[in-house]
């Protein structure tokens, strides 16, 4: 079995108030979750209405499905163009 985590920094383009902004990573962090085996939630930067930070947590039986989800979310992001990658952090467990 291998768990895999990925956190991603994100700086949101569009939302002008926090209210904006909760209903817009409300609606990213659901479509992840409808699209993709994983979970997700907003893990950081609560209170800035311009910054996002989204933790997905995924588990399979191969380190290679999970990298494949992980690009494919990363990739969706940028297609959709709402938030700009600033920073990836992806860790890799593990367990026999």
């Amino acid at each position: 079995m291998v768990v895999g985590v990925l956190r991603l920094d994100l700086v949101l383009h569009a939302p002008l108030s926090l209210k904006e902004k909760r209903g817009q990573v409300k609606t990213l962090v659901a479509r992840l979750r409808n699209r993709y085996p994983v979970s997700c939630a907003e893990t950081g930067s609560h209170e800035l209405w311009q910054r996002s930070e989204v933790s997905i947590a995924m588990v399979a039986m191969t380190e290679a499905d999970i990298q494949r989800v992980f690009n494919h979310i990363e990739d969706d992001l940028q297609k959709d163009g709402l938030a700009e990658l600033v920073e990836r952090d992806c860790e890799i467990l593990h367990y026999s």
